[in-house]
């Protein structure tokens, strides 16, 4: 634009000309990501501190983790919740609800207690979601004498388990998109099913979800898990030179 301000004999500095576009709605609108936002933090609800890190589970029962996703619907979207076992990664709670209402988490916690054997102790992990913070949630878990744990920030890593999960089902078993809702709900338990009875796992010494529900003591994995190794700038500098091997 410099060229033609000069040819006009017409100077001005990019903040003001950016200011002057804006007075007249000249400037091109950024384009706003469809994903829809499924953690709500920022509210005044008790947060709980995270008590799994680091943290050796070695039975089921012995961690729950808790997370919301989405999934397209029509021309919009609707929330999927799940909670599956971190020690056997089974899905042991689900369902596909049009809203974001806490009820949702709620049916779905309701699904996993019905399973939980009465003398298991239990930790339920999740994200401060206001879906895992308020007070009918939170009553079901400490009436079931449930641990409430909570991720510390935004990491995804500190509820990996769950993220993890999330992945396999939208990458791997459900449709890239439902006619409605309904639909979405028919679907649902044949993925869930697919997922725990028929899918294994490397993580899991090649076991399915619900095989190693059945099984006790730290299961082997069968992948590694390589460190991160910045690239040095003279590495760079030879690679960009041609002289690559």
């Amino acid at each position: 634009m410099q060229e033609l301000f000069k040819k006009h004999g017409f100077k001005i500095g990019r903040d003001e000309f950016f200011e002057l576009c804006r007075e007249h709605q000249l400037l091109i609108r950024g384009r706003q990501s469809r994903k829809p936002r499924t953690t709500f933090s920022s509210h005044w609800l008790r947060k709980y501190p995270n008590l799994v890190v680091d943290l050796v589970i070695d039975r089921p029962n012995q961690v729950w983790v808790s997370d919301i996703t989405y999934i397209v619907v029509g021309a919009g979207f609707g929330y999927l919740f799940l909670l599956t076992d971190a020690y056997s990664r089974k899905i042991i709670g689900y369902g596909i609800e049009s809203s974001l209402s806490a009820e949702g988490a709620s049916k779905a916690l309701k699904m996993a207690l019905r399973q939980k054997p009465a003398t298991a102790q239990t930790i339920h992990h999740s994200d401060r979601g206001v879906q895992y913070c308020c007070w009918d949630y939170i009553h079901l878990l400490t009436e079931s004498k449930i641990g409430i744990s909570m991720t510390q920030n935004s990491d995804p890593r500190e509820n990996a388990i769950a993220e993890r999960v999330n992945g396999i089902l939208k990458q791997e078993l459900l449709e890239k998109s439902y006619g409605s809702i309904e639909e979405a709900k028919v679907h649902l338990p044949k993925v869930i099913s697919i997922y725990n009875v028929e899918r294994p796992h490397s993580s899991l010494d090649f076991m399915t979800p619900s095989v190693a529900h059945t099984q006790k003591g730290v299961l082997k994995r069968r992948w590694k898990s390589y460190p991160y190794k910045p690239i040095k700038p003279d590495k760079v500098q030879n690679d960009s030179s041609g002289s690559a091997t």
